[in-house]
């Protein structure tokens, strides 16, 4: 039945139409005439009179207000650099680095080095590295002499998690991870009393995302909810990072995340050819494949359960940063995400790690979908905590002003 099923992936366009008449939202097919973007699942993608995307315009956008380079890069550069060092004198680190093994975050650890910032480095272990992912981030804190933080996650929690999202058959099946990742990097913020969060993620290489191609991974209601209606265990020992814990660790704690990237030329291409040069650091093939959960949820249950490819919403950054041109994205959306043999073994791997047997698991890929929100959201929390902010805010200012004034 596993071969039967690999053997029947289609990664063409044309195929996924014909999978879900659906999928194109009752339009007819249309790409962007500039990148790869296209009306395939994505209900919010529209055209101008030049066939041009919107994601076009907003990447534009995103670049004119949040990408420096040149003489304005190394100002902005240096000014957020010094920021991170005032705020940590007297202390062993003055920020945290989340590590991943992946070329972003590696690159932004050089970065940092060269800046000669302090960072603890902090690698989040959820039970799906690569052995290649591992290597990687060990020759980076050995060449650049950092210390490194591993935060291992309760695995009977976190597979109880991920089984849950599995069964719900909601979209979405990364928000777990990056929900609990960044609870992570605020927790050990916090605990260090640290201020600065440096990230990874950049402009020129991963703005563009369609709205219907993820969930909000900070919706703890819909997380819990979610646990609470398939497996219903402890999540007591899981970083939750809710609309509450934000506001406490940004609001009452301070904490702030920057992005650094962007006050760099970020080529990603000579990126990874100096990564390899230099820090000893291998290519994984692949964005976010430096893990095998994702790399599987990615190439093979986004594209065959709900068609969405997202190697189209990578490669169009590329194209609107002038990092490739369109016709180099269409030969590379020509080839399978990834070698059809792996997808094999890497299904066999992730249903025996979540405990399913191999027809169950299959059964739940092929299982009807089902939208995040039929489990509820925190909207009204959300509404709660901004209406608090409001309140508060205007209160905090005339407490800054008669601090100033006793001065």
């Amino acid at each position: 039945m596993l071969a039967d099923k690999t053997t029947s992936i289609k990664w063409y366009h044309e195929e996924a139409l014909k999978r879900d008449p659906l999928i194109n939202y009752g339009r007819p097919y249309q790409q962007c005439s500039i990148s790869v973007m296209d009306t395939i699942a994505d209900p919010d993608i529209s055209f101008d009179e030049n066939g041009i995307c919107n994601y076009y315009r907003s990447y534009k956008e995103a670049e004119r207000h949040g990408v420096f380079t040149g003489d304005e890069g190394r100002k902005k550069l240096a000014l957020a650099v010094n920021k991170i060092k005032d705020a940590g004198k007297g202390r062993q680190y003055d920020c945290i680095l989340g590590l991943s093994g992946g070329a972003d975050s590696s690159y932004l650890a050089y970065l940092a080095k060269r800046e000669g910032l302090r960072p603890l480095v902090v690698h989040f272990d959820y039970g799906w590295n690569l052995e290649l992912a591992v290597n990687n981030i060990e020759n980076i804190i050995k060449t650049l002499g950092f210390n490194l933080y591993t935060i291992v996650m309760d695995w009977e929690e976190m597979k109880s998690l991920q089984r849950s999202y599995y069964r719900s058959s909601v979209l979405d099946l990364d928000v777990p991870a990056d929900h609990m990742i960044f609870g992570a990097l605020y927790q050990t913020a916090n605990k260090f009393n640290i201020k600065y969060i440096l990230s990874g993620k950049n402009i020129v290489t991963e703005a563009v995302l369609p709205r219907a191609w993820n969930y909000n991974k900070f919706d703890l209601t819909n997380l819990k909810n979610i646990h609470r209606r398939f497996e219903n265990g402890s999540l007591k020992n899981l970083p939750a990072l809710g609309v509450w814990q934000f506001g406490y660790y940004t609001a009452i704690k301070r904490k702030r995340i920057t992005e650094l990237l962007n006050y760099v030329d970020y080529d990603k291409r000579e990126v990874k050819e100096f990564l390899i040069e230099n820090l000893g650091w291998r290519d994984y093939g692949g964005k976010h494949f430096e893990n095998i959960y994702t790399r599987f949820y990615q190439s093979y249950v986004l594209p065959v359960k709900f068609g969405i490819d997202k190697r189209k919403a990578h490669l169009s950054n590329l194209i609107f940063s002038n990092q490739m041109t369109k016709q180099e994205a269409i030969q590379e959306l020509a080839r399978p995400p990834y070698d059809p043999d792996l997808v094999i073994e890497d299904m066999e791997y992730v249903s025996k790690k979540l405990d399913f047997s191999l027809d169950e698991f299959i059964g739940l890929i092929n299982a009807p979908n089902r939208s995040h929100e039929e489990f509820g959201t925190d909207l009204k929390h959300q509404k709660l905590y901004w209406a608090m902010m409001r309140t508060i805010s205007p209160l905090t200012s005339l407490v800054k002003k008669a601090r100033l004034i006793r001065r």
